[in-house]
């Protein structure tokens, strides 16, 4: 006999990479299942394909690294919202190199994605 009880939930988190800086955020559905036996065990699936738990070893989709900062969903969006919609006003206050690049090439880095959770 296989399985006799399952299931699912939805949840979802935020990442941020502590190497590169790359943010993301990733809705999973997990399913919890009890066997014939009466041992329970989870299936972790994201976009409909089953992966390895988020919260056992998380991978950088970007440099494939593992020191990854686990966080609730919405704070990477919020952070990427808060930076295009910055007022020009606010831009004008910040010095700007003469080689910085246009607003709308925005390269990513950890300070963008954790500085609304610094406390003053």
């Amino acid at each position: 006999m296989s399985e006799i009880a399952a299931t699912t939930v939805h949840e979802a988190y935020a990442f941020a990479c502590m190497r590169c800086g790359y943010g993301w955020e990733q809705a999973y559905e997990i399913e919890h299942h009890v066997d014939a036996s009466n041992h329970a065990f989870v299936v972790y699936k994201a976009d409909g394909e089953r992966v390895p738990s988020p919260l056992s070893t998380p991978t950088c989709t970007n440099c494939g690294g593992h020191v990854v900062r686990i966080m609730r969903a919405g704070r990477v969006s919020t952070v990427q919202q808060l930076l295009q919609n910055r007022r020009p006003a606010a831009e004008v206050r910040e010095p700007v190199a003469a080689t910085a690049a246009p607003a709308g090439d925005h390269h990513w880095h950890l300070s963008d994605l954790l500085h609304p959770f610094h406390r003053k």
